[in-house]
């Protein structure tokens, strides 16, 4: 919920807002967009299995060696933050039981 709430403090449309919140997959997002968010998946799930060839994806998409490292540290980073919380059991905030 974190992630919809912060795309709506971006301005982002409120139906990408709302598929952040459950399955990227069923927004409408460009193919760049759509790009980043696989690559993010891939990382999160299958760091071991990253490779050049996701790295040429995201080039094909336009996005430069500064983009795509930006990218991997800003997943690095929201994936080491959930798992520090989680494991220290910090709990989801409280507004986030309605969503």
């Amino acid at each position: 919920m974190a992630h919809a709430d912060d795309l709506r403090a971006e301005g982002a449309e409120e139906e990408l807002a709302r598929h952040a919140a459950h399955d990227y997959r069923q927004a409408d997002l460009s193919p760049r967009e759509r790009a980043l968010c696989d690559f993010a998946v891939k990382l999160t799930h299958l760091a071991a299995e990253v490779g050049q060839e996701d790295i040429d994806a995201l080039r094909a998409h336009g996005l430069d060696d500064t983009a795509i490292s930006d990218a991997i540290q800003v997943v690095g980073y929201f994936n080491y933050v959930t798992r520090v919380a989680d494991g220290v059991g910090i709990d989801d905030e409280p507004e986030w039981a309605s969503d």
